[in-house]
């Protein structure tokens, strides 16, 4: 009974989270960097890179390559979110570890190369920090759910709710 109530209490806690502004907000900040960052590798990026030593070329392919991935990633894990709040899935689908945003997709904290044009840098570095919010967001909602007050679970609740949501 007690993984009932805590798979039901982490259900909550998702479909919450799902419906609130902070989703909200995270999820058009990742939909406008995938674009934003789309429109610069297509366009400007692509035109400074031309002009980049054959080497600054190769770390400029593999730093935007980087971008997209970790990028993509963010959309993905941005996707399930939504597809819990409109319905389409029930909330603790998404708990399943092919949903999860491990640490060791995208080590944070590397040094940008000195010589990557300044567009790329930008959205590198937002990028990064976009991935640590929503990666800290995943831990919090999916691996270190756990029932914090099993005498008062509305308590519990509020908890979680303060936890996830930096309140």
């Amino acid at each position: 009974m007690h993984d009932v109530n805590t798979n039901a209490q982490r259900a909550d806690v998702i479909a919450d989270f799902a419906r609130s502004e902070l989703f909200g907000r995270t999820f058009q900040e990742g939909m406008d960097l995938v674009e934003e960052s789309a429109g610069y590798l297509d366009g400007a990026g692509r035109q400074e890179s031309k002009s980049l030593s054959r080497n600054a070329a190769l770390s400029y392919a593999a730093e935007s390559m980087r971008l997209t991935t970790r990028l993509m990633k963010v959309a993905s894990w941005l996707l399930v979110q939504r597809a819990v709040r409109e319905g389409d899935m029930p909330a603790l689908n998404a708990c399943e570890e092919r949903y999860r945003l491990a640490a060791e997709d995208m080590a944070p904290g590397r040094n940008i190369p000195d010589d990557m044009p300044a567009g790329l840098k930008a959205l590198l570095e937002r990028s990064e920090r976009l991935f640590e919010r929503v990666r800290h967001l995943d831990r919090r909602m999916y691996v270190e759910q756990t029932v914090t007050d099993a005498t008062n679970p509305v308590a519990g609740h509020l908890d979680r709710l303060r936890s996830a949501f930096g309140g």
